[in-house]
Formats: C-alpha cells, structure tokens, sequence
C-alpha cells in the first residue's frame, strides 16, 4: 500500500498542478487527498507536506476562501521560519503570501506591519534590493501604505518613493517592456493621483 500510494500521491500532485490555475475548485480536493497521504506514511517529508499546503491556499485564495487561506498561510510561514530561518527565500516567499492574502482581506495595518517590519528588512538583506521577490513585496507595502485607513500625507508619500523605486529597478532588471514593470508603472500613477486627491482635499 505504501508504494502504491506514493505512485498515486505522486500523481495526485502533478493532476492538481495542471488544474491550479484553471480549475482550483478541482484541484482542491487532489491536493487534500495528497496531503492526508503525505502525512500518513511520510510525516517527516516537511518539505513535501509544505509545498502541497501552499498549493491548497493558492486553491483555497482562487476559490474565494480568503478566511481559510490565511490560516493556513499564516501556518505554513510559522512552519517555514522554524525550518529554514528567516533568510530563506522559501521563507521570505511564504510570507509574502500571508501580506497578499492580509491585502484581499483588507487587513492594511497588519500587512503593512508584516511587510515593513518583518518581511522586507530580511528580504533586502539576504535576497537584495534587485531580486524580483524584494521588489514585490515593495509594491505590496505601498499597496498596504495608500488602502489603509487613516492614511497620512507621509504614508503616499513613502509609498510614492517605494513604488518610484520598483519602477526603476523594474526597468534596470527586466526591461520598460516587462509585465511586471507595467504593472509598478501603473500602480505608481494610481499613488500619485491618491497623493494628488489627498493634496487637494487638506
């Protein structure tokens, strides 16, 4: 059964990586089934039990279950940290899906404590200023910065300055014409005009 079950986990996994995106509410219950297969006969695989998790809150996020996903989001950062430190990008990676998820939710203040606090310093420090996670979770924090309520001059403008940074690097690291250097485009002229409405409105 062991062997025959590894087989069919292994296949579980692969079925539901092709339906992740497409079909997340098929996807789930593949994911569930390897997931209680991976902690009945390999409970020490904590890598494996992880990489699935994150495949279920990826599932549980596309599926609208926003609630469910940060508790175990949240789970699998605590997991990560205790398992390969806080440097890791695995690490890194994992929390900057707890801010996404905190962002949806709109949770700001919490998200932009975890991103200013926790998150970012460790992710300049070991990934760096240039590398494509550091740079995400910038934008995330001045996501964070310009929904939050009670949001301050001083708030647009530190995320200003942080989104005008993405931009450039962006530009340096991927090209003007890169999606992603699009995407910081856009979000800074959406920072600018929340900048230039709170500007008027004083």
């Amino acid at each position: 059964r062991r062997d025959t079950d590894g087989v069919r986990c292994n296949a579980m996994q692969i079925l539901g990586d092709s339906l992740l995106k497409s079909r997340p509410e098929e996807a789930l219950p593949l994911f569930e089934t390897a997931l209680a297969l991976i902690r009945r006969y390999w409970p020490h695989e904590e890598g494996g039990i992880l990489v699935v998790q994150t495949n279920l809150g990826i599932c549980l996020n596309d599926l609208g279950r926003h609630d469910e996903a940060l508790v175990l989001e949240r789970a699998i950062y605590a997991k990560e940290v205790a398992l390969r430190g806080v440097t890791h990008r695995k690490t890194i990676l994992s929390g900057s899906n707890v801010a996404n998820t905190l962002l949806t939710l709109k949770l700001f203040d919490e998200a932009n404590t975890l991103l200013h606090d926790q998150l970012l310093p460790v992710a300049r420090r070991s990934l760096g200023p240039d590398h494509g996670l550091t740079m995400s979770l910038n934008a995330s924090l001045a996501v964070a910065l310009v929904s939050k309520p009670g949001r301050t001059r001083n708030d647009l403008l530190e995320a200003e300055a942080t989104m005008q940074d993405v931009v450039q690097r962006r530009r340096r690291v991927f090209g003007p014409a890169h999606p992603d250097t699009l995407i910081a485009e856009g979000l800074l002229s959406k920072v600018r005009a929340k900048l230039a409405a709170h500007v008027d409105s004083a």
